[in-house]
């Protein structure tokens, strides 16, 4: 009970102010007012003084953010299973999260945007700030952060870690490498939210379910059956596709499953208002001044409806276009260019760098592409910031899809040479996962030390000094700061980091299911990257990035429709890698058992479409768990009902005057 009591008297601080350090002498300084109205909003402020600016830390108490969630009208899961508007003088009745906390990391962070943008200046006049010999005329009504971010007084305002649950993190996730795919899903939730729980829980179950084609492909590779060689491929192949129809369906489960213990409400199969979290203003009042216009004039306003719905269909259908062209006309050429060119030179060696190269290279083409994405995402009218980030997935998937497996098809279909498509596919797989971690694990350190080292240089510059290189790792709060933000490589203000990792697991599942009968071992080969992916991932979130900011996600969202997608490619092409047979010489023939595999071809797309409906996408308990609490729900209201209706009508009874 102390230990409690100290650590809700002691609340750990969780974001920072990034402010220059104090040179106005005479008047009033901004900074000086930024953490008075701080103190006044409850939160408690530390200073910390860094080498080119000062840092301000923010923490708050229970009270403070439970104030912060009423006044937000938070909607937060009760006892009897029910999401209703938080209430600070009932916290009680509020389920708290698996680490004893009564708020989220998700919802601390919408109470602390909610108090730092909430201070407003209250008077009826306008106050004059003073910084760095500059006035800054602070309006009535006016919210302070804003301003001063404007004036660019206020450089950032960004999350930090909690080192106490951070060092947790390292020592039982992280480095704990003997527990292979096992994680502390509760704890990463609890930390970061459910977005970034979510992913590690899917590459975790991920990298188990790898097993067992990885076994059967090193089988299949290495045993000599003899006369049943023939047989072993198509047998393969069909486990492989069963494996993957059912691991996605089992993924679904155990989705529901997690939503269910972290208490998120979340309706397989149907749009929630947990996904609306992040819904911008601007369309909630676009939409309230629509529907006040309804009464005024209901067929210009249906035909106002129907106008910007179909405007924004032809938007995204136009936004489609221009990727699907920009892929045929510029990235396609060049596909084949390097597929062709793989082909004509001799030397391993050589192709070995020619394929390095070229993998490199394409990176920076597609980022480019993925930037003109965001830019036409800009101009379409989405709901919402998740469908904003669907339609980034979509379109930037297109142009990796296309670039990762067009020289493939190349050589499957047009060359028939299978030793050759086997030397691709190993190079491929191995090249880019290194390419992959080098540059993961890389660049942000490169990113950490080149910002530090500019700061320790201009501090040198103005002190003529050496002090500067001593005072910099006094503060931990600064060197969050020199860290780089956890962003997509595409698009930050669509998506975060885990965009990058999930777009290079749909990669990897596509190519090893694409090519499954030309190379299975390729399947043991990603199980081996993926177990050590869970670490240096966990690592990297960790310790090489800042905390992320929480988004709002329940499930992977479109990336599994990919991965549903991936699935039915797989199936396509592995029957024209069965057709075409391959003999001593390696030319391959098409003509025997191409009635088979036109056969096999439709029975798996029938298994695919029957075994996705055999297993339920959530399990029986979380569907009577819902309907306990719903039925629970509904008989609290009508009993409250009930009583309200009787005691007014017993009010109405005495006060109504008897007649003469």
């Amino acid at each position: 009970m102390k230990m409690e009591a100290i650590h809700e008297e002691q609340p750990p601080f969780e974001m920072g102010v990034v402010v220059p350090k104090r040179i106005v002498e005479e008047g009033i300084d901004c900074v000086e007012v930024l953490v008075d109205e701080f103190q006044k909003a409850g939160l408690i402020v530390g200073r910390v003084a860094g080498l080119n600016d000062e840092f301000l830390k923010l923490a708050a108490p229970v009270e403070v953010l439970g104030k912060a969630a009423a006044e937000l009208k938070l909607k937060k899961r009760t006892q009897i299973g029910v999401d209703l508007q938080f209430e600070w003088d009932e916290a009680d009745a509020f389920v708290k999260q698996s680490d004893g906390s009564l708020f989220s990391w998700c919802e601390r962070f919408r109470c602390y945007n909610h108090m730092i943008c909430g201070i407003v200046n209250k008077s009826g006049s306008a106050i004059v700030l003073k910084s760095d010999c500059k006035d800054v005329s602070w309006e009535p009504r006016e919210p302070l952060l804003w301003k001063l971010e404007k004036e660019g007084i206020v450089k950032e305002v960004f999350p930090i870690h909690d080192e106490i649950k951070r060092k947790q993190l390292l020592k039982c996730w992280a480095l704990n490498w003997w527990d292979l795919t096992n994680q502390p899903l509760d704890e990463i939730y609890a930390y970061y939210g459910a977005k970034i729980a979510i992913y590690f829980a899917f590459l975790g179950m991920y990298t188990n379910w790898l097993f067992f084609p990885a076994a059967f492909g090193l089988l299949a590779q290495l045993v000599d059956f003899g006369s049943l060689q023939l047989l072993v491929l198509p047998l393969f192949f069909i486990c492989i596709i069963s494996w993957a129809v059912f691991f996605l369906q089992f993924w679904k489960r155990k989705n529901s499953t997690l939503l269910a213990r972290w208490q998120i409400c979340y309706s397989v199969g149907a749009e929630s208002a947990y996904k609306y979290m992040d819904t911008e203003w601007s369309s909630f009042h676009s939409c309230a001044g629509s529907i006040k216009m309804v009464g005024a004039d209901k067929s210009k306003e249906k035909e106002k409806f129907q106008r910007e719905e179909w405007f924004g269909h032809m938007l995204r259908f136009r936004n489609d276009a221009i990727i699907i062209l920009s892929i045929i006309c510029l990235q396609l050429p060049f596909e084949l260019a390097y597929a062709h060119l793989y082909e004509s030179i001799e030397s391993d060696i050589m192709k070995f760098g020619l394929t390095a190269v070229y993998l490199f290279a394409i990176q920076y083409f597609t980022q480019i592409g993925g930037k003109v994405s965001v830019k036409l995402i800009k101009v379409e009218k989405n709901e919402n910031s998740e469908y904003r980030a669907n339609s980034l997935i979509y379109k930037v998937f297109g142009l990796y899809f296309m670039q990762s497996y067009i020289g493939l098809l190349y050589h499957a279909i047009l060359h028939r040479n299978f030793m050759t498509l086997r030397q691709v596919i190993i190079q491929r797989l191995i090249i880019s996962e290194v390419l992959e971690n080098l540059m993961e694990n890389s660049l942000p350190y490169m990113k950490y030390s080149y910002r530090k080292y500019r700061a320790v240089r201009n501090k040198r510059k103005r002190e003529k000094g050496l002090a500067a290189r001593k005072s910099y790792f006094n503060s931990r709060v600064e060197k969050e700061y020199f860290k780089p933000v956890y962003s997509a490589s595409v698009g930050e203000e669509l998506e975060d980091g885990l965009f990058d990792e999930f777009l290079e697991l749909a990669l990897q599942f596509g190519t090893i299911m694409m090519f499954a009968c030309a190379f299975p071992p390729a399947f043991a080969f990603a199980a081996l990257n993926n177990v050590t992916e869970i670490r240096a991932d966990a690592l990297k979130i960790l310790a090489m990035y800042r905390r992320p900011v929480p988004r709002v996600a329940a499930t992977i969202g479109a990336w599994l429709n990919i991965f549903q997608f991936l699935i039915v490619v797989s199936i396509c092409t592995n029957c024209i890698l069965l057709v075409c047979l391959y003999d001593r010489e390696g030319n391959w023939n098409i003509s025997p058992g191409l009635a088979a595999i036109l056969i096999m071809e439709h029975v798996l797309l029938l298994i695919k479409f029957v075994f996705s409906r055999i297993v339920p996408e959530e399990p029986d308990w979380v569907k009577a768990n819902r309907m306990k609490n719903a039925t629970q729900a509904q008989n609290m209201c009508s009993k409250q009902l009930l009583r309200n209706i009787s005691g007014r009508r017993g009010t109405l009874v005495t006060g109504t005057p008897q007649a003469d």
